[in-house]
This record gives structure tokens, sequence and C-alpha cells, in this order.
């Protein structure tokens, strides 16, 4: 008679659970919405705006907010209100932004631009106003 090897069944019970468990998307606690991984791009800055500009969200633009842009190349769009965690690769340097418009910037493989800060962002960020370094290399994190 055979002996029914139980520890070898259960130990590839266990290896399949936590192969499904891995394969599923991470989610946001409570939420039950995929958290996206962090991007590495390039952030470049609005520079001078004329008073009472309009973002495309229908806001007044606020040079000095955290707010940005995302890329008309961005597939999907991100919507009005999400926020994204942006860090500056070179320094470390983090912040949290709203979007709040939609920027006509393009990007290419050598150009992967994603967002486009406020002056205000931009600088806290470590980026350079003056002279201008037209941009910085960032990860970004879409939070929700």
């Amino acid at each position: 008679m055979l002996r029914d090897p139980l520890p070898l069944r259960s130990a590839a019970a266990v290896a399949a659970v936590c192969a499904l468990v891995s394969a599923a998307p991470a989610t946001a606690a409570g939420t039950g919405s995929a958290v996206r991984a962090a991007e590495t791009c390039w952030a470049t800055h609005y520079g001078p705006q004329p008073a009472g500009a309009l973002t495309a969200s229908g806001e007044v633009f606020d040079n000095n907010a955290d707010t940005a842009a995302t890329s008309l190349t961005r597939s999907p769009q991100l919507p009005f209100g999400t926020l994204v965690r942006v860090v500056n690769v070179a320094n470390g340097a983090s912040l949290v932004v709203r979007i709040n418009d939609r920027g006509t910037f393009q990007q290419t493989p050598q150009e992967p631009k994603c967002l486009d800060l406020t002056d205000g962002a931009f600088s806290r960020l470590g980026g350079s106003l003056d002279p201008d370094a037209g941009h910085i290399v960032v990860t970004q994190e879409v939070l929700g």
C-alpha cells in the first residue's frame, strides 16, 4: 500500500496559492484599484504664463502650486485631480502634485516627457529655472 504524501501535497498547494497571489495586481488598501508602478521620465516646467490663464480643467493657473499637466501622448490620460508622487532622480527630492492640465508636449523614446510642472514645483524638486535646465529626470507614481 502506498502512503499519501500529505506534506508534498500541502507544499504544492501553498506554492500554487503563492503563485496566484504574486500574479495578481497590487491594490491600494481598501480601494480595490490597481497601484501603478513608478516610471522614469522627464519633467519639464511651464515657464511664464499670462495673468488669468486657465488650465484645461478650468482652474486659474497658479505657477507656484504643486500641480502639473500630463502629456497628451500618455495613454491612458490621467484624470484631473489625480495625485502623482514625483521624485527627482538626481537628488531624491519629492513632492505630490495634482493633475489639473493637459500638455501638448511630445515625447520620443529619447525624450520620454511625462509631466509639465509649475515653475514652483519644478524648483522645489531641484530643477533650475535660471539658467533653465529644460527638464529633470523623475520617477512618477500615480497615487490616486
